[in-house]
């Protein structure tokens, strides 16, 4: 089918497809070009057929909504543009060669850094030569808001919505900020804040970006899997997209919008233990089980690792991830894989110093020790703090939490708590699913419980035990 002319170039890209990819990419590449209107689609012609930014648009929009923001197809044309073929004549052409359209789907899909770097450029700036942290900036907020957008679209935030998340605008221009944070110029410095938007960063720099910060790879895999619908039924060889959102359980039904966005949750997910990144779970939400610290721990305790969400009443958005189950007793418990996070105002996630062991805490009821729930720092000075007395915590971790190394999370100091949640991640464990419910916790309803005559086993005042749901 292909004739001498096509490059060695092209032949090892198509080389690093298997076979029933290069179908796949064929028949996209056929839709695109017009070429598979005809009977004779697969003729000899075929591979000459081109393709223009007018037709990748107007595949967009063949569907009822676009699967893609306009600016995220343009970005794309401009990549598979910069392919630069030999033997063509010298200058750009606006046409997209079948040749540039496979080499562009092997770089991105199945390249390093390196082979993917003059795409991402392009994808970044039309021009050659150096770019603005304010383009980076500009382009990563249009790959995380288009990541957030085709996973909607194609219904595959896995239980997750827009409906019940927090608005993930906010969520978008946080996530870019903290993946542009890992920029480092050649001297290993970091400009930050406004200094960043002005700095021009060369081609090696970015490259050594795209290379150390796997989401860029990863959203751009999802954005032409998904947007443009290549591969999309095709397993991901590389994993990278499979846990991308975890499945979400227990929100359903329940009229309940969560404290996390999409790009949090996608950030937060990364850094959790591999084989806990395929669900959460809700376990409480102070909005569906009300403001109780002895329903807190009921709902909690035995649970497996969790990620524990906070909204302080500045609006603020900080937790922390526990390795262990929650056990109420007076000493520290967890190990060093659990961390601390802030989602809003800013994302980042803080990690385990090596100096003390106190990664978390849970206490009630006991008059010599505090009572509450903890993580990081020591008594009376934790990283994060919810005091059992429910509705008042602190963050007191000047200059830094001596755990985690992370800063003050709350707007002050001293907060008053507005919304709490926690999730259960990965499977909660088999011994506690349907056993453990308030009522094992709560003494006094248990009491109230059997002077009304009621069995303990009364089943209508337990969790109902989470079937799977499925996304929508």
């Amino acid at each position: 089918k292909m004739g001498n002319t096509e490059s060695n170039a092209y032949h090892n890209h198509l080389s690093r497809f298997l076979p029933e990819e290069q179908t796949d990419i064929d028949e996209v590449f056929d839709t695109l070009s017009g070429s598979s209107a005809s009977a004779g689609g697969k003729n000899a012609k075929a591979t000459k057929k081109t393709m223009t930014l007018a037709a990748l648009q107007a595949r967009q929009s063949a569907h009822t909504r676009e699967a893609l923001p306009e600016q995220m197809t343009v970005r794309l044309y401009n990549g598979m543009k910069s392919i630069d073929l030999p033997g063509k004549s010298s200058g750009p052409s606006e046409q997209i060669a079948k040749e540039q359209f496979v080499i562009f789907m092997s770089d991105i899909l199945k390249g390093n850094a390196d082979e993917k770097i003059t795409i991402i450029m392009r994808m970044i700036s039309k021009t050659e030569g150096p770019v603005k942290g304010k383009q980076i900036q500009e382009f990563t907020e249009d790959l995380i808001m288009s990541v957030v957008h085709v996973l909607s679209y194609r219904k595959e935030l896995k239980g997750w919505n827009l409906e019940n998340t927090r608005d993930s605008a906010s969520g978008v221009k946080a996530l870019a900020s903290q993946l542009l944070s890992e920029l480092k110029l050649a001297d290993g410095t970091k400009p930050v804040g406004p200094q960043l938007l002005e700095t021009s960063f060369d081609p090696r720099v970015i490259e050594d970006w795209v290379y150390r910060v796997p989401q860029v790879s990863v959203f751009l895999s999802v954005v032409i899997r998904q947007g443009l619908h290549v591969l999309h039924s095709i397993p991901d060889q590389t994993n990278d997209i499979l846990n991308l959102v975890p499945r979400c359980k227990g929100m359903k039904g329940r009229g309940l919008v969560s404290l996390f966005d999409i790009p949090s949750i996608i950030y937060i997910n990364s850094h959790l233990p591999a084989e806990l990144q395929h669900k959460w779970q809700l376990l409480f939400s102070s909005r569906l089980h009300g403001e109780s610290f002895s329903q807190l721990c009921g709902h909690i305790v035995n649970k497996g690792p969790c990620i524990v969400i906070l909204k302080d009443l500045d609006g603020f958005l900080f937790g922390g991830f526990a390795s262990h189950s929650w056990e109420v007793k007076p000493q520290f418990q967890g190990d060093n894989r659990c961390f601390l996070f802030s989602v809003f105002p800013s994302l980042a996630v803080y990690t385990y110093t090596g100096y003390n062991d106190h990664f978390m805490y849970l206490n009630n009821g006991q008059q010599t020790m505090p009572n509450g729930l903890g993580m990081g720092g020591q008594h009376g000075y934790f990283g994060l703090w919810i005091d059992s007395d429910y509705g008042k915590g602190h963050s007191k971790a000047k200059p830094r939490c001596t755990t985690y190394n992370s800063p003050q999370l709350s707007a002050k100091e001293d907060f008053t708590l507005d919304a709490m949640e926690v999730w259960a991640v990965g499977d909660v464990p088999e011994s506690t699913k349907g056993k453990k419910s308030i009522l094992d916790v709560d003494p006094e309803a248990q009491a109230l419980l059997e002077m009304a005559g009621k069995s303990r086993q009364s089943e209508g005042l337990r969790e109902p035990i989470e079937e799977d749901e499925d996304d929508e």
